[in-house]
């Protein structure tokens, strides 16, 4: 990584670090990009060079998982079936960052209930390259079988459940992030992907 993408994604987590601070402080809607960029110590010129919207402060944490899952998956020992990889991909994806992270970042989300139903864990160019990977693994052709795209869209569903499970029950800490995602990918993996 290039010197100058390293200093753009420090600013760029700094911004968010700032903005997730603010709204667990004063509410999504009560804070101003403009509040943002001061605690963030940029102008306003750069924040906007940096981020699209408040939204995207909050939603993009779980968009830029869907890269580092397709990468995840594509490590993943060969020998192991599809639906044990990929839900292994997903919650070491789910469980990367650290305690103090997710717990500044659900904080930050939950003054902004309107978003929880925009949490999309993955873009659908990310989507068709799992579901790529889950056919070889398999040895089908995801063209002409649909069992490798339901398996990775019956995954990915379960995961952003227990993602929104998690981000709606700060109350109850020991539904972790790792324990709600870790719940509802069990109930998806079983025998009837491995034949």
């Amino acid at each position: 990584m290039s010197l100058r993408e390293r200093q753009r994604r420090q600013i760029r987590a700094e911004i968010q670090r700032a903005a997730f601070e603010l709204f667990a402080a004063q509410g999504f809607g009560e804070v101003t990009t403009e509040q943002i960029a001061a605690a963030a110590g940029v102008s306003a010129s750069t924040y906007f060079r940096h981020v699209r919207s408040k939204e995207d402060l909050l939603l993009d944490p779980v968009r830029e998982g869907g890269a580092r899952i397709v990468t995840l998956l594509e490590g993943r020992d060969e020998a192991e079936s599809a639906d044990v990889a990929l839900a292994q991909a997903i919650l070491t994806r789910s469980t990367s960052s650290a305690a103090q992270d997710l717990e500044q970042w659900r904080a930050a989300f939950q003054t902004a209930p309107h978003l929880l139903e925009r949490v999309a864990l993955i873009t659908p160019e990310h989507r068709a390259r799992l579901v790529e990977l889950v056919a070889e693994r398999m040895g089908r052709d995801a063209g002409q079988d649909s069992t490798p795209g339901l398996l990775v869209h019956l995954m990915l569903a379960a995961a952003e459940f227990g993602y929104l499970q998690w981000l709606r029950n700060s109350a109850h800490p020991e539904m972790s992030l790792a324990v709600c995602v870790e719940g509802a990918l069990d109930a998806v993996t079983g025998e009837r992907w491995r034949g």
